[in-house]
C-alpha cells in the first residue's frame, strides 16, 4: 500500500495540475472522517474553490475525471465517491491493502524509515544538576528527549543527544557545604544544620565514601577523594563526580544514553560567556541601570528587558544560556531541540532574544523546545511525594524499581508533553488491558506464540496475500500502512506521544482481529497468509516500541478469562 499511495499522489499532483495550472495545490490524501467512507480522502477540490472562486463539487467532478484518466488510478482504486460540498473518497483495491504486508516484511526493522538526509540535529535533554538523584520530572525529560531522537533518526537525520550541566555556581557551593557538615557529624534538624542544605540520605552515602577516600568514575569523569573534612573544593568534586555516576547508572538502566556531555564552566573557561556579553554590548543591544547591565529583549518580542549581570558583577542564568547556544550553532548544528521543564518557558524567549541580539547569523525560532509538565505519581490511590532517599521528591529509580523500565518509558512518552499527567502504579503493575504498555506488549506476545504453533511453510514473502479479505484483516492491514506516514509527521511535530497513541491503535486492530478469525486454519494457503500479516504486524510493533525504548517480549502472562488462548 505504500507504493500504491505513493504511486496515487504522484498521479494526483499531475491531475492538480491540469485543472488549476499555476494554482495547484500540493497533492495531499487525509483519512476519512469515517472508515465506511472509503481509505483515503482529497479535499484539494474546496482549497481550488476558494482560489478560483468556482463552485467546488463542479471542480471535485472535474478532478475526478482527471484522476480515473491515470493509470495508477486505474491499477489501485476500485471506487471514486464525490461527498458534501467536495471531498472525494477513495477506495482503493483489495490488491492495494494487501500490498503493505510484503512491505512491511521486506523492510524489516527499517520500515518506516527513511534513508539519510544529511541533517545534522542536537536533542539536549535530562541535563539536571548534579546537586541530587534524578526525579520523575527528569524521567519524563528523558523519555521524551530519548523517544524524540529516536523519530529524528528514523526520518535519516544526525542526532546528537547532548547533556547540559551545571558544575558550578550557587547549587554546587550547596551541595559541597551539605557533604561537609555530614562529614562532621551533623544531620538535618541539628544545630548548625544550614537551612538551605540538601537533607536526602545520599547526602551521607557521599559523605561516607569522601571520608573513605574511595575514587568514583562517572562517564565524563574520575575523582579520588582525599578524606580531608576541610577540602572544601574536593568536597565539592568528589559529590559532583558521585552524583554524576549516580545519574549514569539510572540513565544506563533507563536505557538511555549521550553523546556528548558539556559543561557549564567551560563556557566561562573557554571565554565564551565575555565574547557573547562583548558582542551584545557592540551590537548597541544592552544598557546600564541600577548598576546591572541590562538586554534590551523587548525589541525582540520579550515581555520586558532582562539583566545580564547584576550589580554585584555575577551573570543572571540566561547569560551562559546564549552563549551555550551561540557554541551550539558554530558546531554546526542548525536544528537544535531542547527538552525541558515548562518551569523554563520564561527563559524562551529571552535566550531567543539574546541569539537574535547578538548577530552571529542564527536564524529566528532558533532553538527549537518541547516544554514538559511535571507528573503526579499515585500509589494505592494516594499521591506519593517523598523518597526516602532523596528527601523531598520521588526518584526515577523509584519509579522503575516499583513498575519497570519498559512502562515507565511508554508510560512517560505517552501524553502530549504540555499536558498534565498522573503515573498511576498501580495501573502499571496490571497485566491486564487497562495498562497501555501491556496491551501493546501483550499484541507481539500473542502473534508470537501463534507463530509458534505455525506448522506450515514460514515462506512468508511468498505468500498469496490475495487470501487476506476478512474486514478485520482490511482494518490491520490500513493500520501498517499508516505507520512511516505516523512517524514522519510525529517527528516534524516532535510528538513522540503519537507513536504510543498509534501503537495502541494498531494493538487494538490485532487484538480486533484475533478475536474474529482464526489463524491456524486447514487451509495451508490461507493459514500461510495470515501468518505473514501477523509477522508484518509484529514487525511494526517491534519497530514502534523500539523507537520509544520500550521492549517487545515473546511471551507474556495475563489475567485471562476462560476462553483458551491457543489458536490451535
Amino acid at each position: 500500500m505504500i507504493q500504491a499511495k505513493q504511486e496515487l499522489l504522484q498521479a494526483l499532483a499531475v491531475a492538480l495540475g491540469e485543472l488549476a495550472p499555476g494554482a495547484a495545490p500540493v497533492a495531499a490524501f487525509e483519512s476519512p472522517k469515517q472508515a465506511a467512507h472509503g481509505d483515503l480522502a482529497v479535499t484539494a477540490a474546496m482549497a481550488l474553490a476558494r482560489t478560483l472562486k468556482k463552485n467546488p463539487r463542479e471542480l471535485g467532478q472535474q478532478l475526478v475525471a482527471l484522476l480515473e484518466q491515470q493509470p495508477a488510478f486505474q491499477r489501485w482504486v476500485q471506487a471514486i465517491e464525490i461527498a458534501g460540498p467536495g471531498f472525494i473518497n477513495l477506495r482503493l483495491k483489495p490488491a492495494a491493502r494487501q500490498a503493505v504486508v510484503a512491505e512491511v516484511l521486506q523492510g524489516g526493522e527499517a520500515f518506516g524509515r527513511k534513508p539519510a538526509s544529511g541533517q545534522r540535529v542536537m536533542v539536549e535533554f535530562v541535563s539536571a544538576n548534579p546537586t541530587g538523584p534524578l526525579h520523575v520530572g527528569h524521567g519524563r525529560n528523558a523519555a521524551l528527549g530519548d523517544a524524540l531522537s529516536n523519530l529524528l533518526a528514523a526520518q535519516g537525520h544526525e542526532v546528537l543527544r547532548e547533556f547540559y550541566y551545571n558544575d558550578a555556581g550557587v547549587q554546587i557551593q550547596t551541595l559541597a557545604l551539605s557533604t561537609q557538615c555530614r562529614i562532621k557529624g551533623l544531620k538535618p534538624g541539628d544545630d548548625g544544620w544550614p537551612e538551605s542544605a540538601y537533607n536526602g540520605d545520599y547526602i551521607a552515602e557521599i559523605a561516607a565514601d569522601f571520608v573513605a577516600k574511595k575514587t568514583v568514575q562517572a562517564d565524563d569523569r574520575t575523582f579520588t577523594a582525599s578524606g580531608d573534612p576541610e577540602d572544601l573544593a574536593g568536597i565539592a568534586q568528589f559529590a559532583v563526580a558521585y552524583l554524576r555516576r549516580e545519574q549514569d547508572l539510572d540513565l544506563k538502566a533507563f536505557g538511555v544514553r549521550f553523546d556528548h556531555y558539556y559543561l557549564e564552566s567551560s563556557l566561562y573557561a573557554d571565554g565564551r560567556v565575555e565574547d557573547t556579553v562583548r558582542r551584545l554590548v557592540a551590537a548597541g543591544k544592552t544598557f546600564e541601570d541600577g548598576g546591572a547591565l541590562w538586554l534590551r529583549s523587548t525589541e525582540y518580542g520579550d515581555d520586558k528587558d532582562r539583566v545580564m549581570r547584576k550589580s554585584d558583577g555575577s551573570y543572571t542564568y540566561f547569560v551562559p544560556d546564549v552563549a551555550y547556544h551561540i557554541a551550539k550553532f558554530q558546531r554546526g548544528y542548525t536544528q537544535v531541540i531542547n527538552v525541558q521543564g515548562t518551569d523554563h518557558h520564561g527563559t524562551v524567549a529571552r535566550v531567543r532574544a539574546g541569539l537574535q541580539a547578538a548577530g552571529v547569523g542564527i536564524p529566528a525560532g532558533f532553538p527549537d523546545y518541547v516544554l514538559y509538565k511535571m507528573i503526579t505519581v499515585m500509589k494505592g490511590g494516594q499521591e506519593v511525594k517523598i523518597s526516602k532517599r532523596a528527601g523531598s521528591y520521588v526518584t526515577l529509580r523509584d519509579l522503575i524499581e516499583w513498575t519497570s523500565r519498559d512502562a515507565v518509558r511508554f508510560f512517560l512518552s505517552s501524553r502530549k508533553s504540555d499536558s498534565e499527567f498522573t503515573f498511576d502504579i498501580d495501573l502499571a503493575l496490571k497485566a491486564n488491558d487497562e495498562n497501555p504498555v501491556f496491551y501493546v506488549q501483550y499484541a507481539h506476545a500473542r502473534i508470537c506464540s501463534v507463530l509458534a504453533q505455525y506448522q506450515g511453510t514460514a515462506d512468508f514473502e511468498h505468500a498469496d496475500l490475495a487470501l487476506l479479505t476478512a474486514p478485520s484483516e482490511y482494518a490491520l492491514m490500513l493500520q501498517l500502512a499508516a505507520y512511516p506516514g505516523m512517524l514522519e509527521r510525529a517527528a516534524a511535530d516532535l510528538a513522540p506521544h503519537d507513536v504510543a497513541f498509534y501503537l495502541r491503535e494498531l494493538a487494538a486492530a490485532f487484538h480486533s482481529y484475533y478475536g474474529s478469525e482464526r489463524f491456524l486454519v486447514d487451509d495451508p494457503a490461507l493459514a500461510r497468509s495470515r501468518m505473514a500479516l501477523l509477522a508484518a504486524t509484529a514487525q511494526v510493533l517491534r519497530n514502534g516500541l523500539a523507537v520509544l525504548g520500550v521492549s517487545a517480549p515473546e511471551s507474556m502472562s495475563r489475567e485471562l478469562p476462560a476462553a483458551a488462548e491457543s489458536q490451535a
